[in-house]
Order: C-alpha cells, then sequence, then structure tokens
C-alpha cells in the first residue's frame, strides 16, 4: 500500500493501480473509489501507516494511548480491514517483522486485538474493547 495526492493535497490509501485508474480508499471516511491515474501522484515521505492514522478521530487516539502515527494507522488498518493475516500485513505496510509483531503484541497485551486464524494462517482482528471504545464510523 502507497501514499497518494490528488491535485489538492488530499491523501489516500492506494489500493490498486492500472495505467487508467487507481482504486484509492480515504482514510477519513473508509469509502473506496477509482480515480483516473493522471490526477494522483505518489507521495513520497510519508508511511500509508501515518496516512490511515489521519482517519483516527483525536479523543479515540487519545483515550487508546498508542506509540505513535505507525501504530495509530496499524491499529486502524487492522480494525477497518476485518481479520487480517500476518502475512498481508507485512507486504502492505512499511513495518520490518520485528516492529510489526511488538506493535501487535503491545495491541494484544491491551486488549485491542486478538489472535485469530485468516486462510489457515496467524492473523489478528479487533476486539470488543476496541470496537467499543472506537465505534464504526
Amino acid at each position: 500500500m502507497r501514499t497518494v495526492a490528488d491535485a489538492e493535497g488530499r491523501r489516500y490509501l492506494l489500493r490498486k493501480r492500472s495505467r487508467e485508474a487507481w482504486l484509492v480508499r480515504d482514510p477519513e471516511t473508509g469509502e473506496e473509489h477509482h480515480r483516473p491515474a493522471s490526477e494522483l501522484s505518489v507521495v513520497d515521505g510519508e508511511s500509508p501507516l501515518e496516512t490511515a492514522a489521519r482517519g483516527v478521530p483525536d479523543a479515540v487516539e487519545r483515550d487508546l494511548d498508542l506509540p505513535g502515527e505507525r501504530a495509530v494507522g496499524l491499529l486502524a488498518e487492522i480494525r477497518r480491514r476485518g481479520p487480517v493475516g500476518v502475512r498481508a500485513l507485512l507486504s502492505s505496510y512499511d513495518l520490518c517483522e520485528s516492529d510489526l509483531h511488538g506493535l501487535l503484541a503491545e495491541f494484544s497485551a491491551a486488549g485491542l486485538v486478538a489472535e485469530t486464524q485468516v486462510a489457515g494462517e496467524r492473523g489478528y482482528e479487533a476486539t470488543e474493547a476496541l470496537r467499543a471504545a472506537w465505534p464504526r464510523d
């Protein structure tokens, strides 16, 4: 996943891309839609997890007391995507395996995510505690 922006500077998460159109997700609304490739450009230097963190309400971020924007973004992505496998998390975001597992262990200890099986492999999903602290938008 990568961060992209339109001419007005609005940031999106790039989900899929083709020559003519890119499928993007608005981190604030969660809406996905296709945009002409000519209207978007890749944003260098901004982690997709930082972009995902933009959609987290300030009150939720304060209440959960997470260690930085990338952690906020990762939790937002797990919450939004539903049960997600560890391999998918590693391939989608700019976290090394050690950093990812450290954050997942911290989230698990805080009761925010739970380990589950996704396509026969280890994965994580949001807990009821996280859903209660952060109702769907």
